[in-house]
């Protein structure tokens, strides 16, 4: 394959997109395919991703219908399957003419196209190059700087949502027996927000509905989400909901083309015909304004049921399942058409037509992604939607319910695993017994305080398991500069990125088989296993040949550094659950509720789903009953002069990696330093379509944060939001700003000024 190079920075560019996927979207996942590797290879992992038996997609965490087509995944997932896939290869060569230095001047999109990580390479302190080290020497490293600490609270054990089930419980269980609780991961930087709200007013911090439900409900609000870009396959089970009689309504400050108009390639009419209007209604309403709507609508419907008592609310749910509603309505009903135009930007006709809507469904379900939870107020906007929901019925039957719509494949799953640093009593006591020791109880750090503490030299020794953990964290300079205190870093990854090249005095880089490779172990080939966003329970086997004899699998890695740090100090079989997943899968029965008969039940076609007592209007609160909360109203009011900024990915991006310096549905081409502002801003602002500023965002703390040269976008945002992509604009986002309750990066929040870039006169 021809040598990589950084692309040069050409921004075109071109209308927005009216229609998502499409006879192109088919052509970009094939040819990136096979600009990775082989015709053989892209049809064997396609054929088999998302399919029983197959390849579960780590694409997204949507689940797969039944009956599945035999091309169940979408462009993105196509591509990401396929990343993986590559026959590009990162050796001891590349290391020896590469230096950390240059390594880190590098973009995100070079380092990830070099290819998979075929061996263990190590910094040593004072080093300027990683070096080949052997699998025995770089564990027995690690145990030793973590055996070497004053408290095991010194060491953080970071996940990303890609780790699969079998990994993520022996990863919490090492370090349990170790001694601390600091399991950050990327669900406190995305969805924390979703669980807080979800747990406090239902008892259960995941979403309560099926596949089903979805393409049986009567009307679904897609909120704060770009399902297009984000989760592609729902445009299919929106497709199907259509289909049936149903609407959609979208919330966004930017609108996206998978929400205008869907073209399914797997049918006729998306290849040569229109397609599928997807949203009936689409409010394009100003970042933040979440709250305010839903307080608003919510209110709506209390006068409605003043207008024709007994018609509109669900009075029989409302006095058996719930508390706290006399004191919710009192609050709502003071909420003023004034604040909410003010904090929405919408028109007041927009706001009654979906009430309207409301009224007229029997069966209503709210999606939502990080438009929401990435704001200070998430929590309390989420709790609004539940209370929205509960005056009418909406939880615990068919068509019906939440559904907080999750990125990584099994970043519901790592949650269920243990992997939190904040884990009921009940879980560890459960763990504990079967495992004979006494797990920690005391709080751990989360991503944000374990930033805090890696700064402040609390904390010394980081492990992650997968992810990108230096891109995807906020305030990027703080984040690098915490990461470089440490006396060691530790990355189990497939793939070369940033987190490499912005490490601790000394650093390991730990390769690992991917989802698409075969995974053979001293009892033969094994599966793996993850929670899909609907709590789906289904296997995964790889298919492919791994990308090096010298890769070891997560649980391999995880079980062999336990039996160094840990020796005899615990009884827990850790060879044997190298050897066989059967055995950890028979231990995560016994501990995590609702998985009872896990091998059999995992080892047939479908997989399984886990209970939630919320789908029988059963709720585990402490009153037993769903909780109306009163939560005050919050606006992003943007000073004068200043913005609203969201930071997005592009079409062509996966979580941190972009695939391509393109979003060709937002019609923005070879530039990915960009940011996205409504013409009448513009004009206020003085500023001109295609002119070159920095971003500056304002925090309390006096300190400056600079993101520099980006290109100015006439684009139709909402009025005051502005929109850039991440990682580039991490470094905007204050650490300290964060969501109430959930700590949760507000990315989607961030005020800011455009200041002309000085080197453009």
């Amino acid at each position: 394959m021809d040598p990589i190079e950084d692309p040069a920075d050409e921004l075109s560019v071109t209308p927005p997109k009216t229609w998502a996927a499409g006879v192109p979207a088919v052509a970009h996942a094939l040819g990136y395919s096979l600009s990775q590797t082989s015709l053989r290879r892209t049809a064997l992992t396609l054929l088999n991703v998302n399919q029983a038996g197959g390849i579960d997609c780590p694409g997204c965490a949507w689940p797969d219908p039944d009956p599945r087509h035999r091309n169940e995944y979408c462009e993105n997932g196509a591509k990401h399957v396929n990343d993986e896939a590559t026959t590009r290869r990162v050796t001891r060569e590349f290391f020896a003419t590469h230096s950390v230095e240059e390594l880190d001047g590098r973009s995100d999109y070079w380092l990830n196209q070099q290819g998979r990580l075929t061996e263990p390479m190590v910094k040593r302190p004072g080093g300027s190059h990683y070096e080949p080290i052997g699998w025995d020497d770089a564990l027995d490293l690690i145990a030793s700087e973590l055996r070497g600490l004053s408290s095991p609270d010194q060491a953080m054990f970071y996940t990303s949502g890609r780790v699969s089930n079998e990994a993520a419980f022996l990863l919490q269980l090492l370090a349990r027996a170790y001694g601390t609780n600091n399991l950050p991961d990327c669900s406190n930087m995305c969805h924390e927000s979703s669980g807080s709200a979800l747990t406090e007013t239902l008892g259960v911090g995941k979403g309560s509905v099926s596949l089903a439900d979805i393409h049986h409900a009567d009307l679904i609000l897609v909120v704060g989400q770009n399902p297009g870009t984000n989760h592609p396959r729902m445009l299919t089970a929106l497709e199907e909901t259509k289909r049936n009689g149903g609407h959609v309504v979208a919330v966004n400050p930017l609108p996206e083309a998978g929400l205008i108009r869907f073209k399914n390639p797997q049918r006729p009419r998306g290849v040569v015909g229109r397609g599928t209007v997807i949203a009936d209604d689409f409010l394009q309403i100003r970042a933040g304004g979440d709250l305010a709507l839903f307080q608003m609508l919510n209110r709506l419907l209390l006068e409605a049921e003043d207008a024709a008592p007994g018609t509109v609310l669900d009075h029989d749910f409302i006095a058996t399942h719930t508390t706290g509603f006399a004191d919710f309505a009192d609050q709502v009903r003071a909420i003023t058409w004034e604040e909410t135009l003010t904090a929405t930007g919408l028109a007041r006709e927009e706001i009654e037509r979906v009430a309207r809507r409301v009224l007229a469904s029997e069966r209503v379900i709210v999606c939502w992604a990080m438009g929401l939870t990435q704001h200070r107020h998430g929590v309390p906007t989420i709790r609004e939607i539940v209370n929205f929901l509960m005056l009418r019925g909406n939880l615990g039957r068919p068509g019906a319910g939440v559904c907080p719509v999750r990125g990584h494949s099994n970043v519901q799953g790592d949650r269920t695993m243990g992997i939190w640093e904040r884990m009921p009593r009940p879980f560890l006591d459960a763990l504990g017994r079967e495992f004979g020791f006494d797990p920690p109880v005391e709080p751990g750090l989360d991503t944000v305080e374990g930033i805090r503490a890696m700064r402040e030299g609390r904390a010394c020794v980081f492990v992650g398991v997968a992810g990108n953990f230096v891109r995807a964290a906020p305030d990027s300079e703080v984040t690098e500069q915490a990461l470089r205190r440490c006396r060691l870093t530790v990355q189990v990854s497939t793939k070369l990125n940033r987190s490499h090249t912005v490490c601790g005095e000394t650093a390991l880089i730990l390769p690992t088989l991917g989802r698409s490779d075969r995974d053979v172990q001293a009892t033969g080939e094994q599966f793996v296993t993850v929670e899909d966003s609907m709590s789906e329970v289904h296997a995964s086997r790889g298919r492919l040949e791994p990308a090096s004899p010298w890769l070891l699998s997560e649980v391999a890695i995880i079980s062999r550094l336990a039996r160094r740090l840990l020796g005899d100090r615990v009884d827990i079989p850790w060879e044997e659950f190298e050897r066989d997943y059967s055995r950890v899968r028979d231990r995560i029965s016994r501990v995590v509720p609702g998985f009872e008969d896990f091998e059999e039940r995992v080892s047939g076609t479908g997989g399984f789903r886990l209970p939630n007592p919320v789908s029988s209007r059963v709720f585990p609160t402490p009153s037993g009953k769903a909780v109306f909360t009163c939560n005050d109203l919050t606006m992003l009011v943007p000073p004068a002069g200043h913005l609203v900024l969201q930071s997005l990915r592009s079409h062509d991006q996966w979580n941190t990696v972009p695939y391509a310096m393109d979003d060709r549905y937002r019609g923005i081409h070879h530039a990915r330093r960009v940011v996205m502002v409504n013409p009448e801003d513009l004009a206020e602002l003085g500023i001109a379509d295609g002119d070159l500023v920095d971003l500056v965002s304002l925090w309390h703390d006096g300190v400056e944060r600079r993101a520099p040269g980006f290109r100015v976008v006439s684009y139709p945002t909402a009025r005051s939001s502005a929109a850039a992509y991440y990682p580039e604009t991490n470094v905007l986002v204050p650490l300290d700003s964060v969501a109430e309750v959930s700590n949760t990066p507000t990315s989607k929040g961030v005020i800011v000024r455009l200041e002309p870039t000085a080197a453009a006169g």
